[in-house]
């Protein structure tokens, strides 16, 4: 196992470092020009989500702090997903159908938004709407989840824990 690590880590280092733009940030590539600015600068892809929450908030008062505060929150309510959930499981497998089914649309909304926040916010990338609506639709879902997350995890019908799970 960790020969074939070191083998792939090695190709990625020495031949595709950048990697599109993933990994290391293909701007950073590019000979500065102090005289223009790159059309479109993204993050790297691990902050995209939240990129795409913060452009998907309109600006208030000619300032971006909505947009700000929209995309600290969604970092910050991570940290009370442990008094949001009311379930008395805490194993997925053990869970019903309606937090799976959640948890899912989540998981598609967060790769949606992290897809969204690569791209140019009046780009027409996705089916009929500029990207920035599309982002917004799914920051809508993102803040869904957690917000309904008390409520359907209290009335999804759990299965049975083991016994010896529970000593």
């Amino acid at each position: 196992g960790t020969v074939v690590f070191l083998m792939v880590f090695s190709i990625i280092v020495f031949f595709a470092p950048e990697m599109g733009g993933y990994f290391l940030e293909y701007n950073n590539f590019i000979p500065a020009d102090p005289l223009k600015t790159p059309e479109h600068i993204a993050p790297v892809w691990y902050f995209t989500p939240y990129y795409s929450v913060l452009r998907a908030v309109p600006p208030l008062f000619n300032s971006q702090f909505p947009g700000v505060l929209a995309m600290g929150v969604s970092v910050m309510i991570l940290f009370f997903l442990p008094w949001l959930d009311r379930s008395p499981v805490k194993s997925i497998r053990y869970r019903g159908w309606i937090y799976k089914s959640a948890l899912a649309i989540f998981v598609v909304a967060f790769v949606i938004l992290g897809y969204l926040g690569t791209k140019s916010p009046q780009a027409i990338d996705l089916i009929l709407f500029p990207n920035v609506y599309w982002a917004q639709i799914f920051t809508v879902v993102y803040f869904a989840f957690f917000a309904l997350m008390p409520w359907y995890t209290k009335i999804d019908k759990t299965k049975p824990v083991p016994e010896r799970v529970t000593k």
